[in-house]
């Protein structure tokens, strides 16, 4: 509750980058065509024959003690015509305090979330794929624990002669099996569209999310009319320096006002990147700036098995 323009919801998770890559851009990821498999949890119609047999490990280090990774891999089965994907994403919360009800401290403990992904995709015609994924999430939370299945649809459309992509996915649909307390757990629930378009003559790839559009009216507090608009578009960039080089920036305009400090020239917000690819293997970093709260610094491997 105290940042009153973010969506409060369990499972927070789900709202972490899944990948270096994802995190660099911004999660200006809905429509990316060649995202690769972590592409699958922005939008479960992307994973193609072109992401089979990739697998991918990536590691977030979040602010003070939180860690977080995802593990995802897809493979297509030519006699059906369809991708399989499956993931597993994870975070732990790190030590907390344990304190009686006077406030005297009576040791410590832990919690943690855990998502297990499946999901499948397949094409409809020359230019069109639809996919869903299905989640099975668990957090814990010292001795008590939390339990709920979501489902995500989603549709991706490409326009090869403009080089240009358009996605849509309702992510997040689902409902509690075992809750913390009386009250079901809250899945963050989001309505994303997005388009994406590589240039003809450079070789830079620009995107666009609008995101949490089933809470069109929620937007940034306190702000002016046009906050509340950029408050549900996430950019994102990516040049390609070569065949081994990929150079990202990203800007996330809810996240920079909600880590802002008053007064003071920041970089809240930003996020950038780069990538490596050396014959089958690439290497992707990610910075993301929480402003005066820190920075977060994550890391992916992928592997094109094919390749090696």
């Amino acid at each position: 509750m105290a940042q009153p323009s973010a969506s409060l919801s369990s499972f927070p998770l789900l709202r972490f980058d899944a990948s270096a890559r994802t995190a660099a851009v911004g999660g200006a990821y809905t429509a990316a065509a060649d995202g690769g498999v972590n592409a699958m949890f922005y939008n479960p119609a992307i994973p193609s024959p072109v992401t089979s047999r990739m697998p991918s490990v990536s590691y977030l280090n979040h602010l003070t003690d939180i860690n977080a990774g995802t593990l995802a891999y897809s493979h297509t089965v030519s006699g059906i015509e369809t991708t399989l994907n499956g993931g597993l994403r994870f975070v732990h919360w790190g030590t907390i305090q344990r304190r009686n009800e006077v406030g005297e401290r009576t040791g410590t403990f832990s919690a943690g979330d855990v998502a297990l992904t499946l999901g499948a995709a397949r094409a409809m015609g020359p230019r069109m794929r639809y996919g869903a994924n299905v989640h099975l999430l668990h957090a814990q939370l010292e001795s008590a624990q939390a339990t709920a299945v979501a489902a995500d649809l989603g549709v991706l459309y490409r326009v090869p002669a403009h080089r240009l992509a358009l996605g849509a996915s309702l992510r997040h649909l689902g409902f509690s099996i075992d809750e913390f307390a009386k009250k079901d757990p809250t899945l963050p629930l989001d309505l994303q569209l997005g388009v994406s378009k590589r240039l003809a003559h450079l070789p830079l790839l620009l995107s666009l999310t609008a995101y949490d559009l089933n809470e069109i009216g929620t937007g940034v507090e306190g702000g002016s009319t046009l906050d509340h608009v950029l408050g549900h578009l996430t950019f994102g960039s990516e040049l390609r320096l070569g065949e081994a080089l990929r150079l990202r920036l990203g800007y996330n305009h809810r996240r920079s006002r909600d880590t802002a400090i008053a007064d003071r020239f920041g970089l809240s917000g930003l996020g950038g990147g780069f990538g490596l690819v050396v014959g089958g293997i690439a290497v992707d970093y990610a910075y993301n700036s929480w402003s005066e709260l820190g920075g977060l610094h994550q890391f992916t491997v992928r592997a094109d098995l094919s390749a090696l």
